[in-house]
Order: C-alpha cells, then structure tokens, then sequence
C-alpha cells in the first residue's frame, strides 16, 4: 500500500501529538505514513524513520479556507491533498481546518465523476447498545443543498457503510416527523427523490423514510442524511449533550462520600461505554465523492485518534471505497457497468 499521508499542521493539540499518532500507526500496525509539514517543525520531533514531505506554509483554524487554500499552495494540507493526487500516497489524514481539508481534497484531488457534491459522513456512537455507530451525512460541508444531492449523499453513506462496518443499511432522511408530509420543501422534494428508488440506485442500502433527531442513537436508521448545516447542528448539539452528560455523571460520583465509594465499582463498568463515546475511538470523518480517500479528524485529536484515523484510511483504500463509490454514481447516471 502507498503511505497515507498526515498533515502534521494546524491541529489543536501541534504537531508533536499528530506525529506521535502517526509513528504509533506504521510502528503498532505497520501501516506507511508520510508526514507533511514544515521542516523546522517536524526536525526536533521523533519522526523515527517515517517518510517526510516539506510544506512551509499552515492554514491556521481561524484562516478562511477557500482564500487561505489559494494563497498558502505551500500549505501542509494542500501538499497531502497533492500527495494522493500524484499517486505519492492513498490517502489523507487531516486535523487542522476542517473547511481548508475539504477545499484542498476538492480542488487538488478532485470529485468523482458524476458526484454534484462531496458530503462528510460522521459517525454517531450507539452508547451501550453492542453494535455498529449511525452514519450522519452531511455533517457540514454544504450548508445549502439541492433534493438531489441529499440522493446522492444517501447512497455514498450506503456504500461507507457497507464498505466500513459490513452492513446492509437502512437509510433515513432527516426531517421534523415520519410522516412524508413533513418537513422543507426540501426535505420533502429529497423524499420524492429517494422514494421512487429506495434501492438507492442499488447499492446494498435502502431508504426507510424519514426519521427524527431522536433517532440518531436509537438503532432504527444506520445512515442519516440532510443538508450540512442541519446535519452540523445535530452533531453539536450531541457533542454538547453528552459532554454535559458525562460531567454530571462525574459529578454526582464525588457528591458525597457513599457516591465515591460506589464509583469505585461503577468506574470499571462505564469504561467501555467512555470509550465507545469517545470521538478518538473512531478516527475522523470521511470526506465522500472525492476522488481518493480523504479523513478529517477532529481539531482536538489526540494520538490515538490519529492512529484510528490512519487505521481507517488504510481499511478504506483496501475495501476500494473510492471505487465503488464510482460504481453506484454511475449507475445512477445511467452508465453502463462492467460485466
């Protein structure tokens, strides 16, 4: 396999942590890394003897990423998006700016043939439940979307999916009530669209209907899609509702002297469940119709989210996600597949 390429700058946490996730990825899993930063940064760091990209240039997570990708060509995520481009790496690995990660894979790598709009696809952990996490797709690249695209941002997750956790899912779209009377003119035009196929183009997905916010967790729906600024919304609003969870959980353990003996034999009971929502366990998102396998991890990554992150890129250029992507945009294009 080709290296996957990280970009070591821009992240929350610098470069040291990303470089350290990265070192642990090829050294534990023997998956190769490229790492793509500036040399005078990544010079002092124990890079071991993974291979090294220079870029003089960060995008910094307050630059507005259409502008800054133009300027700064120099930049660590534009020369990983070019990496996967020249077919130096198979994919890409980023934490920095999210809007720069997307413009950079977008412009430098390019869409797939036939995809309107690339679309990032989250995913939401099922706490306690023992099973695969729901796929939100968008969760934030197109805040303003056509009924069209949301059809296709349905079937790219059908095929993640798949692709990612072996299943045959189910595929709803999100909206204020079951009922497909419900919702936007858009919402409602994008349930036209998908019910007149709900074989989605037959990938190995299939459209349920509309589902509510409530059900992101519930294990009703595997794939949930909406436009990305709904999309976002939700997922903060679940970031916000589990951090506040798990705070006063943490809480109410040290409340009183009977509720801290009883931690002591909670505590091991909830780790698991810490871990499952814990967004490190999961990597990143993946960045979906472009041409090559794109991660965007979160900003406050630590190593062991990079790990997972460079985990899942190399499961994804394995399991040929790109490939099969193309093959269900074709077919809903019409195109004739191979025999």
């Amino acid at each position: 396999m080709l290296p996957i390429a990280v970009d070591v700058m821009g992240a929350d946490r610098g470069p040291a942590e990303i470089v350290a996730g990265a070192r642990q990825a090829a050294d534990e899993h023997g998956i190769p890394v490229l790492l793509v930063g500036s040399p005078d940064v990544l010079e002092p760091l124990d890079t071991g003897d993974l291979a090294l990209m220079d870029a003089s240039e960060v995008v910094e997570m307050h630059d507005d990423p259409a502008a800054a990708i133009r300027r700064k060509r120099d930049s660590s995520v534009v020369r990983a998006a070019e990496a996967v481009r020249d077919g130096a790496a198979s994919a890409m690995v980023s934490a920095g700016n999210t809007g720069a990660a997307v413009a950079s894979a977008l412009l430098r790598v390019g869409r797939i043939a036939g995809v309107q709009r690339p679309c990032i696809a989250t995913v939401l952990p099922r706490p306690g439940m023992g099973t695969h996490p729901t796929i939100l797709v968008d969760s934030g690249a197109n805040a303003e979307c056509a009924a069209g695209w949301l059809v296709q941002f349905g079937q790219m997750g059908a095929v993640y999916a798949n692709a990612r956790f072996g299943i045959e899912p189910k595929v709803g779209l999100v909206s204020i009530g079951e009922e497909e009377s419900k919702g936007t003119a858009l919402v409602k035009e994008a349930h036209a669209l998908l019910a007149e196929d709900p074989a989605l183009a037959g990938t190995i997905g299939t459209f349920i209907g509309n589902v509510e916010g409530r059900d992101a967790l519930s294990g009703t729906v595997d794939v949930m899609v909406t436009d990305g600024f709904t999309g976002n919304v939700l997922l903060k609003t679940l970031e916000g509702s589990a951090k506040a969870m798990v705070g006063a959980v943490l809480a109410a353990m040290n409340s009183s002297p009977e509720a801290k003996a009883a931690s002591e034999v909670l505590v091991p009971a909830l780790l698991p469940l810490y871990v499952e929502m814990d967004p490190d366990t999961y990597g990143g998102a993946m960045l979906l119709g472009v041409d090559g396998v794109c991660i965007i991890s979160h900003g406050k990554s630590t190593a062991r989210a990079i790990v997972n992150a460079v985990r899942l890129g190399a499961d994804m250029v394995s399991s040929d996600l790109v490939g099969r992507l193309r093959t269900v945009v074709g077919r809903s294009r019409g195109e004739a597949q191979p025999a």
